[in-house]
């Protein structure tokens, strides 16, 4: 039998476990972009676990690279089939520009350490080739272009493109290797993610009421805010080093759901967490996450002074 969605989550935390991650909490929320974030050292993942990978949404993406830009993360889904069958191990797939992998594939990268070499892509299945390598080679060896790109295959432009480091399919990629007799073909590391501006800066016309009233504040106090969509938190927070996982409550129950979520993941994380009220509570924190409400944020001078509410009412735990 297959394994489920749940069956899935459960292999990879434990995975990601054995290879010595700080792993977050199961948090049982649905139709959120991410299932586990996890850290070792300075490395961060953000990780979707899917049965089918063609669910990935360009929510999710938009929201996978929001928080990877942010929290200085890679993003990264595990899944086990798509519609045109089972993913196929050693093979690097994405989806809106995350990429994916299957669950062998992950659990030998993780805790072998074994990389795949092949990714898909428009066409068929590429490598990445070691383009200086190749170069060097040629040169070295008196190998004109015009040479290559005959035993190749392919045009004399097409092999200035793979010296330049552009992916060649694998056929070709063994004909190159096969005349200069040398390995060529370059390892992939699927949690590699070259951070970009993130393209889902939440606009606030979005959002109203409470939230809106709070985002709008922590902005004026010279807070870069983005609000967040998907995500167990509402919103993140950046004023020059310090950032803030900003979550939002009305009503008792979703406070201390939110509170627990959002304080196991700034653990995991190493970030500050912070839950916004509309009134106050008969408590300043929930699981060591720091409450505070709408009107001690609308007191506060600036920045200095909700941190010192936060480092207050902070109380890790250990």
């Amino acid at each position: 039998m297959a394994p489920n969605r749940e069956e899935l989550l459960s292999k990879i935390r434990g995975a990601l476990a054995k290879a010595g991650f700080f792993v977050s909490d199961p948090h049982n929320i649905r139709s959120i972009s991410f299932d586990v974030i996890a850290r070792r050292d300075k490395q961060l993942l953000i990780i979707k676990a899917l049965t089918n990978i063609d669910s990935v949404s360009s929510d999710d993406a938009d929201q996978l690279r929001t928080l990877a830009t942010a929290l200085g993360g890679s993003p990264m889904v595990v899944g086990l089939h798509s519609s045109s069958g089972k993913l196929e191990d050693g093979i690097l797939y994405s989806r809106f520009s995350i990429p994916i992998i299957s669950e062998e594939t992950f659990h030998e990268f993780i805790l072998e350490g074994v990389p795949p070499f092949v990714y898909a892509a428009p066409g068929g299945l590429y490598v990445r080739l070691d383009g200086e390598l190749i170069r060097r080679i040629r040169e070295e060896r008196n190998i004109s272009l015009g040479t290559l790109a005959e035993m190749a295959g392919v045009s004399r432009k097409a092999i200035q493109m793979y010296e330049s480091g552009m992916g060649a399919m694998i056929e070709i990629a063994a004909r190159i290797e096969e005349f200069l007799k040398e390995p060529v073909v370059m390892p992939l590391n699927p949690f590699y993610y070259s951070s970009e501006v993130a393209k889902t800066l939440q606009s606030f016309d979005k959002f109203s009421g409470f939230n809106r009233d709070i985002f709008e504040m922590l902005r004026e106090l010279g807070y870069s805010v983005v609000p967040t969509i998907r995500c167990p938190f509402d919103a993140l927070a950046k004023e020059e080093d310090l950032l803030l996982l900003t979550g939002i409550g009305e009503n008792q129950q979703m406070i201390e759901r939110k509170a627990r979520v959002v304080g196991n993941i700034s653990r995991v994380t190493e970030k500050k967490s912070v839950i916004f009220v509309s009134q106050k509570v008969s408590t300043n924190d929930i699981g060591g996450t720091p409450l505070i409400t709408r009107d001690e944020l609308r007191r506060a001078d600036d920045s200095d002074d909700v941190l010192e509410l936060i480092l207050q009412r902070e109380k890790r735990k250990k």
